[in-house]
């Protein structure tokens, strides 16, 4: 993903790519990036003249970034997945010092499909509700963040939660489908760069909201964006729906 902002960042007026991360032990530190900056595995040295940061990578490294960040008061675009919610809550803690926005997906396409999922689940409180996602081999957290956030989007616009309605398993005699439930299946094959699709199926009918990322340009751009529009914000806890308002 480092790559693919770059490029987003070369197209993108007024912005100025003022360093590239990697981890201590990379191959290729000490290579230039781009004119000028090459990649280095110093977090301080590489925060020190930013105005924002993009952060894809683990969540045991996003702690760091984060931390380090927020002490200088730069502003953080928070884009890596897998989270669990003692570590979710720990990120957000930040916002109190710093503007930092978390967002599962920064396709443009995901977030007006988080809407009409929205809109489809609160129209149609008693159609089984039913996700699937599928990523590329080599992921490493089921499900994707995106399909979780999908999730909890449908499920707060019934006024319930995930966590109480998630099925993230059937096997063997498994009996009816619980009322209200919300199924989420995850596939991992080839090189799919992402893909989600909500099922809202009633008597007789059934509803598809889907999208299909094509390149990772798409998140790339986004995350992009949600940095030009971070930086200089005051403090607080922002998503990429604030953005594209």
């Amino acid at each position: 993903m480092g790559q693919f902002v770059i490029h987003a960042l070369r197209q993108t007026p007024d912005v100025e790519l003022a360093a590239a991360l990697e981890r201590p032990d990379h191959p290729d530190l000490g290579k230039p990036v781009a004119p000028g900056v090459p990649l280095t595995g110093n977090l301080a040295g590489a925060l020190a003249n930013a105005d924002a940061v993009i952060d894809f990578s683990t969540p045991a490294t996003t702690r760091l970034v984060v931390a380090e960040a927020a002490s200088r008061g730069v502003a953080l675009v928070v884009a890596t997945t897998g989270f669990s919610g003692d570590q979710r809550r720990e990120i957000e803690d930040w916002s109190v010092k710093v503007p930092l926005l978390l967002s599962a997906n920064f396709s443009l396409g995901v977030n007006l499909l988080l809407d009409l999922v929205a809109e489809a689940a609160r129209r149609l409180p008693d159609y089984d509700l039913e996700i699937l996602e599928i990523h590329h081999s080599a992921k490493v957290d089921a499900p994707s963040g995106t399909a979780l956030r999908i999730g909890e989007v449908a499920a707060e616009a019934r006024g319930s939660t995930l966590a109480e309605n998630a099925v993230y398993h059937r096997e063997g005699q498994t009996g009816p489908r619980v009322r209200g439930s919300i199924g989420m299946q995850t596939l991992r094959a080839g090189s799919s760069v992402g893909e989600h699709t909500v099922y809202l199926a009633g008597p007789g009918e059934r509803v598809e909201l889907s999208h299909r990322a094509l390149s990772r340009d798409t998140f790339a751009a986004g995350a992009v964006r949600a940095a030009r529009w971070l930086a200089g914000r005051d403090p607080g806890l922002y998503t990429m729906a604030d953005v594209l308002r």
